[in-house]
Order: structure tokens, then sequence, then C-alpha cells
């Protein structure tokens, strides 16, 4: 995943090469440094010295700033591309959701942002390196014995940053983690803040909510007290390297081997040589992306399931042979001839949904077959209405016209709500406030738009009053004469205007028939209440 993120945008090549003349600059700089303390020290003024050392300090101050911009448009490149795959292979996995939405929200907002940042972490720990690697080089050119002091101190360094990534890797994960949680909590909450308040349990909605806190601020704390760890060892070993290099040169300066100027390039160039212990920051947010990395993988190694078109029947037809959907439905059969209109029935977690589900194509059965004659539309007791304007939330999937739009909601019943928005059909969606019952008429129009050959309203009319409810009803045989309508309801007056009732009872069909026959069975009346 992260070597993906690195290999799509080689603009962290442009980072490279900038950061190539900063690391050059800033190598030069102890020495420059060192001739111009020599030159004050002899009192004398050398004009190209300073222009040599500000020049260097020029190309350090102007490449750090490129650098910013450079790593900040690679770091939202990375992020979007990443979030882009995302968010089609979360659409892509379908009906019903692998992840949370909250969770899944997490992932798409902060993993993938924290996973973009990858090859801005690899290049700046790179560079680290290679300034490592050219401080080594000065001190071997000011004096082999210095060189030979200061890589004792490099195996102890090895360890500590070797010590840190490892200390790191499970609190990071399990922070990445608990934030999913924590977020999906969050998004429950706020899509139930009616019913909370309603209730007057905001406080201990509050509770369950940051449950999950305790876990977080181990991991937080977990994390970051390694990282102190690392910082204060690295912070004594960066003392003693400086020591035991500078005692070496101390040598050296009495040997004459090296000046007083030269002394001070020494003490630039262990600095530099310890800049990768130094990175703590740097190696945490490494961790950090790798944890991303994985939480992303975990959605995009999900397999989309394969699309299975429907067996085939007449337009409007239904078939179901030994359906079962696990926990749901068991071994199901049922046929429901083209332009029925077909109510089905239930109590509680009789299995409605599920049943309505399979006949739209919205669920696969765990067994048996279904199949299904020409399109269907689907309308849902609370339905999503997605679309930038009202118009596009009711034409949402098609690109038909605006009359096609009016004719649907005119079906619908919500025409003369529509109009009477500020901008009509061309209204906002979030400047459209909308009661329960509007909300459903808008999905029935938008399900209606579409001239499905089967028609499935899942409790879709749960909302409206029984006149308005009857009235659409009529509608729909007016715009839609001869479709096949499944209509879950839980209600006694729409089962009476149906066709066909079809009772469910644990997941099994009890019995098919019309309502007048089965209204004297007392169980049957009993779900109605």
């Amino acid at each position: 995943m992260l070597l993906s993120v690195v290999r799509r945008d080689p603009r962290w090549l442009l980072l490279a090469l900038n950061a190539l003349p900063v690391t050059a600059a800033g190598l030069l700089l102890p020495t420059a440094l060192a001739s111009a303390v020599d030159m004050a020290l002899a009192g004398r003024l050398d004009g190209g010295t300073v222009l040599w050392l500000v020049g260097l300090a020029g190309v350090e101050v102007l490449g750090d700033a490129i650098g910013v911009v450079l790593a900040a448009s690679i770091t939202a490149r990375g992020a979007t591309w990443l979030r882009r795959r995302l968010t089609e292979h979360l659409l892509a996995l379908g009906h019903p959701a692998r992840f949370e939405a909250g969770d899944a929200v997490s992932r798409l907002t902060g993993d993938s942002a924290i996973a973009g940042g990858v090859a801005v972490l690899a290049v700046d720990l790179g560079i680290s390196a290679l300034t490592a690697a050219g401080a080594i080089t000065a001190l071997a050119l000011l004096d082999w014995r210095l060189a030979v002091v200061f890589l004792l101190s490099v195996p102890l360094a090895a360890l500590l940053v070797r010590s840190h990534l490892r200390l790191t890797a499970a609190d990071v994960a399990a922070y990445q983690e608990v934030s999913g949680e924590l977020s999906a909590r969050l998004v429950d909450a706020v899509g139930g803040l009616r019913t909370i308040a309603a209730s007057g349990r905001a406080d201990q909605e509050a509770e369950r909510v940051l449950r999950p806190l305790p876990r977080l601020t181990a991991a937080g704390v977990g994390m970051w007290r390694t990282q102190a760890r690392m910082i204060w060892r690295a912070g004594l070993l960066l003392p003693a390297v400086e020591l035991a290099v500078l005692t070496a040169a101390g040598f050296g300066v009495v040997a004459g081997r090296l000046s007083i100027g030269d002394v001070l390039a020494v003490l630039g160039y262990v600095a530099l040589g310890m800049t990768v212990v130094g990175q703590a920051t740097v190696l945490t947010a490494l961790q950090r992306a790798r944890a991303s990395a994985q939480r992303l993988e975990e959605v995009l190694s999900t397999p989309v399931p394969p699309t299975e078109w429907p067996g085939y029947a007449a337009s409007g037809e239904v078939v179901l042979s030994g359906v079962s959907v696990s926990g749901a439905l068991h071994d199901v059969d049922l046929t429901v001839p083209a332009g029925t209109f077909m109510a089905v029935v239930g109590r509680s977690g009789s299995g409605k949904s599920a049943l309505a589900a399979v006949i739209g194509g919205l669920a696969r059965p765990s067994a048996g077959q279904v199949r299904r004659g020409g399109s269907v539309g689907y309308a849902f007791e609370r339905p999503a209405l997605v679309g930038t304007t009202v118009a596009d939330a009711v034409r949402y999937g098609t690109s038909l016209d605006p009359t096609d739009v009016i004719a649907a909601c005119r079906a619908a019943q919500v025409h003369d709500v529509v109009v009477r928005l500020p901008e009509g059909y061309q209204t906002p969606m979030s400047a459209a406030p909308m009661s329960g019952g509007e909300a459903q008429r808008l999905g029935l129009a938008r399900a209606f738009v579409r001239d499905p050959a089967v028609l499935v309203l899942d409790d879709a009319t749960a909302s409206l009053d029984m006149v308005t409810e009857s009235t659409v009803e009529r509608a729909v045989e007016s715009a839609l004469p001869g479709r096949t309508r499944v209509v879950v309801t839980h209600r006694a007056a729409t089962a009476r205007r149906a066709d066909v009732v079809v009772w469910l009872d644990d997941g099994r069909v009890r019995a098919v028939g019309p309502h007048s026959e089965l209204w004297d069975d007392d169980e049957y009346r009993a779900v109605f209440g």
C-alpha cells in the first residue's frame, strides 16, 4: 500500500532533488563557519568567505521553503488518491455495509491523510541518512581519527532507532483502531440526536460514545512515552558523542592537525551525523503511516461480491425458489405474477425487509435462486436523499428531463411541497428541510422516475397518513399501470388493498392469500396490533 503511494506520484523525486543542494549547503556550512572563525581570529576580513557563508545559508532557507510547498502538495495528492480508491471500494462492497459508517469515515479522512504523506516521510529519513553519511565523510576529511570515534556510536544509535520502531508499533495500531471505534460511536449518536433528546439520555449517550477514551488514552500515552524515551536517550547520546569527538579533536589541535575553527566545524558535523537519532517524531509518523496503511488495506482487500444477475423471468414477474438469507429467511418459495400488488406483513424481525431486499436485488441469498423480469425501483422507510438539488435527488442515477422528475413528484404527491421551496426543484438539499412524510414521498418519486417493471416499497409509506397513502397508490396505478408492486407494511388497510398478502413468521412464509381470507386467523390479526 505505502509503496503504491510512493510509486504513483514521482514528484517525491523533485522533493529529493530539492533536498540535495540543501543538504550539500548544510554539510558545507560548518566548514564555511570554521573558515570565518579562523579569519576572525587572524584579524583579517575576506569578503569571499563571508559571501560564501551567506550564500550557503540562503540556499538552505530557500530550499526549505520550496520543500515545505512540495511536501504539502505530495501529501495532499497521496491522500486524495487513497480516498478515491477507498471510496470506490466501499461503495462497490454494496449493501449491507461491511464497515461501520463512523469507522469508514475515520479511515477515509484520518488514515488516508496519514498514509498519503509516506513519500515525504521516506524522503526526510533518506535525507537524514545522507546527511549523517556526509557528516561522517567530512569528519574523516578533517581527521580520520574523528570519524573512527564517531562510528563507535553508530551501533548504539541504530539500536535506539530499532527499539523505537518496535515499541511504538502496537500503540500506534491501537490508537488508530480506537479512533475509528470512537468515530463510529459518534456518527451513530449524531444520527440519533432526536431520539436521544426525546428520551433525555444525553449524559448516558455521551458516556457510551466516550467509553473507548481510556483505551485511546493508554495507546496515546504509550506512543508518546516511547517517543519521549527515544528523545531523552538521544539527548544523552549526542553530548556523549560530542564529548568523545571533541576530545579527539582537542588532541588534533595540540598536534597541529586541526585549527580552532575546525573544532567548531567538528561540533557541527557531530550534530549532523546524529540527525537520524533525532528524528523521533518522523519515526513515530512513519509507524502511524504503516498502521494507517494496514487499516486501509483491510478495506481494500475485502473482496467485492460478484455481480449476480437474477435468473430470467417474464417482465414484471418475480420467482423465489428455496431462498434463504442467513439469520433472516429460511427456504422461501414464492411466485409474484407480473402486475400483482403484493403486501408483505409480519411481526418485527420476521424477515420482511430481508425478503424485500432479496426481491429488489439489494441482498444476495445464501441459498436458493431469485428470478426477476425487468428493472427495479426501490423506496425505503428512511430514504437517503443523495444529490445537490431536489431535482438531482429525485433523478439520482438517471439523466432524465425535468418533466419526468415533475411527473414522478406529482405521482408521489410531493410536487406541491417542492414548488413551495425557495428555488423549487433547484433548491439545494441542504436548504430543503422536510418532514418524515415529505422525505418518504420524495423517495417514492425517486423510485417512480425510473419507470420500473417491479416496484419495491420497504415501509416507504409508513410516515404517510392513510388518505395520502391511498392517494399515492392511486397515482402509482395511474402513472405506472401494470407494474408489479411489493409493499412491506404494518397497516391492515394497505394489506386489504393488496391483491395478495405474504405473511412471514420467523423468516418463513406462514401463509399466502388475500387479506380477507387471512383475517379470520387470530394470529394474523395480532400482527397489526
